[in-house]
């Protein structure tokens, strides 16, 4: 069984008849209240570079579930022909209900909780049926302090074959990372959870993430401590230890290298642009692979 993904098709869903000669939503067709505060909240440029994509996914849902805006490769993944057709419309509407339940399972941790999902090892239906792996990310999107949505961008990793038991044991690995950051994770348990040496596993990761498994490890870390930065009061101290730092000044030194800004200032810029993540990369730099 391959897991479930906000983009598989449901059989027999509804269709909705697209207008002829009209492929394109307009900002008009979306004329309820939550979806105009999140596309008031997303840039015009922002929505055009992630409507242009071919091979990754994008979608932006308001805080009711609806699709505000799309692209066409996650209309292609749908039973529908055109985004005018899934503007408006929940995952309810387009997927079969099991999967819809898990989106919004997803979504509420984004949305409710403030939390970013990210690079989660995913198979999705490609076009005409056949599988294929995906990295699924998901970010809140504020006006403000306030949560208005999400956008998710889920990227086709192009491997050949769905049953690569190389990128399905990832996943296992993810969780492990995500499961244990503010405690101390080896490469050796993180081999043991995708069931190889370490060897082999340095070589998957880097094959999907780019990463080696302590690099992922490091940036999976400095990501959450960025999170927790900009969505809490808690003191830096008690981030670092949240994070898996051994103190204040292990992650005042490395987040400062990986972003450019110092937790503190890191911080202080968030709260000036009202609780978004200061201008710049949406994510802390990754670190060069070793």
């Amino acid at each position: 069984m391959r897991p479930p993904h906000d983009d598989d098709p449901a059989p027999g869903a509804d269709h909705a008849a697209a207008p002829t000669g009209e492929r394109e939503p307009r900002q008009g067709a979306v004329t309820w209240t939550e979806g105009q505060r999140l596309l008031a909240a997303l840039t015009p440029e922002l929505v055009r570079l992630m409507e242009g994509l071919t091979g990754t996914m994008f979608c932006a849902k308001d805080t009711t579930g609806r699709y505000v805006a799309v692209n066409q490769a996650f209309v292609d993944r749908t039973n529908e022909a055109s985004r005018r057709a899934v503007v408006g419309r929940r995952a309810e509407d387009l997927f079969v209900g099991h999967l819809a339940a898990h989106y919004a399972a997803q979504d509420e941790r984004v949305i409710a909780g403030g939390q970013a999902l990210r690079d989660e090892l995913e198979l999705i239906l490609r076009p005409g049926g056949s599988p294929g792996w995906y990295l699924t990310s998901k970010e809140p999107v504020r006006a403000g302090d306030v949560v208005v949505g999400l956008v998710s961008v889920s990227e086709d990793l192009r491997t050949s074959d769905p049953a690569d038991v190389a990128l399905s044991s990832l996943s296992r690995v993810v969780a492990l990372v995500h499961e244990r950051l503010g405690e101390p994770v080896t490469v050796a348990e993180m081999a043991a959870a995708a069931g190889c040496s370490a060897a082999a596993l340095d070589r998957r990761m880097r094959k999907v993430f780019s990463l080696s498994p302590r690099r992922y490890l490091l940036r999976a870390r400095i990501d959450r401590a960025a999170t927790l930065l900009t969505t809490t009061d808690e003191p830096i101290a008690a981030v670092a230890t949240a994070t898996g730092f051994y103190d204040q000044a292990v992650l005042t030194r490395t987040f400062g290298r990986l972003t450019g800004q110092t937790p503190a200032q890191y911080r202080r810029a968030s709260r000036e642009a009202g609780g978004r993540p200061p201008a710049g990369p949406a994510r802390p730099a990754a670190p060069p692979v070793q």
